[in-house]
């Protein structure tokens, strides 16, 4: 049976919840300052494996997806069948399997962007000897890249080829090919926006190291705070809802005047403090939005039976 949760958990928005699980394969600082959050409401929160997950949580729980990708690059994380069991068990599931997909596998994130007209760089994918079809210079990286491991420019056809003769070493070019998009000129800077529950709650502009073209903080970049436009906050709500994802960092590329190009989504973005509205705690933010979205659901599944049995 369904409960308020007692004391201050009441407050949040009406939501009904008994426990709020970020399924994770490990305790980064990002995953433990949403649950300090949730737990500041009175929530019992916890990080879980997908294992875990799974044998603790009950109907009307909350779980959040945030597995990430392998630091092999060559899929997800294990555990994105735990997501689909937890489902089976009505446990409120956001981020959901097939949107970790959506937003680690970069041929899904193109498929579905382009299947909903948002603006992202031509994207091919290819294997040792493929040509992509499209102008030079080209970016070539792993299906499920990050931190901009294994990323690459090409400005010729001869460069192209070149670089995939040496991605053959790689486990995961040998399992899944590589991706090649059309290169956005790059500005040294970007931003990385981050939308929960459907709402933009932070966003920071990464600016590039020096002598760097990729803005990855991994690779010496920097944060700078930022308040987005209207325009950015719309386009990266938009991708989010594109793949399904209920928390998720959305990366967008300048293209003039707040003009933006949707670069990649990451289903398990860390994000700081820093990323903040003024005045305003990010953490509480996302988890304020995304136990509004389970609330949601949970009415909806309980509707949908009062329906049934009526």
């Amino acid at each position: 049976m369904l409960v308020a949760a007692p004391g201050p958990a009441a407050n949040l928005e009406g939501v009904l919840v008994q426990r709020f699980a970020i399924v994770a394969s490990r305790v980064t600082q990002t995953n433990r300052q949403l649950i300090h959050a949730a737990r500041a409401r009175g929530v019992d929160a916890f990080v879980a494996d997908p294992q875990e997950a799974a044998a603790r949580l009950e109907a009307g729980d909350v779980a959040v997806g945030r597995l990430d990708v392998l630091p092999t690059l060559d899929g997800p994380e294990p555990g994105i069948e735990a997501l689909r069991v937890l489902e089976e068990q009505r446990v409120v599931v956001l981020n959901r399997a097939g949107a970790l997909l959506g937003a680690h596998d970069k041929l899904v994130t193109a498929l579905r962007l382009g299947a909903n007209g948002l603006p992202h760089p031509r994207t091919a994918h290819v294997g040792e000897n493929a040509d992509p079809g499209f102008e030079f210079p080209v970016v070539v990286k792993p299906r499920f890249g990050s931190w901009g491991k294994d990323v690459t420019v090409c400005r010729s056809r001869f460069a192209l080829r070149r670089c995939l003769r040496g991605l053959a070493r790689r486990g995961w070019f040998r399992r899944q090919g590589a991706i090649v998009q059309e290169l956005v000129a790059p500005r040294g800077h970007d931003l990385r926006v981050v939308v929960a529950g459907g709402e933009v709650v932070g966003a920071v502009e990464r600016v590039a190291a020096p002598g760097e073209w990729r803005t990855n903080v991994a690779l010496g970049g920097s944060r700078r705070t930022v308040e987005p436009s209207a325009t950015a906050c719309l386009l990266a709500i938009r991708a989010a809802d594109s793949v399904g994802a209920d928390l998720v960092g959305v990366d967008l590329l300048p293209d003039g005047d707040d003009r933006w190009i949707v670069l990649e989504l990451n289903g398990a973005a860390d994000f700081t403090q820093a990323y903040a509205p003024a005045g305003e705690d990010v953490f509480d933010r996302a988890v304020t939005t995304l136990t509004r979205e389970a609330r949601w659901q949970l009415e909806a599944a309980a509707l949908a039976e009062n329906l049934l049995s009526t």
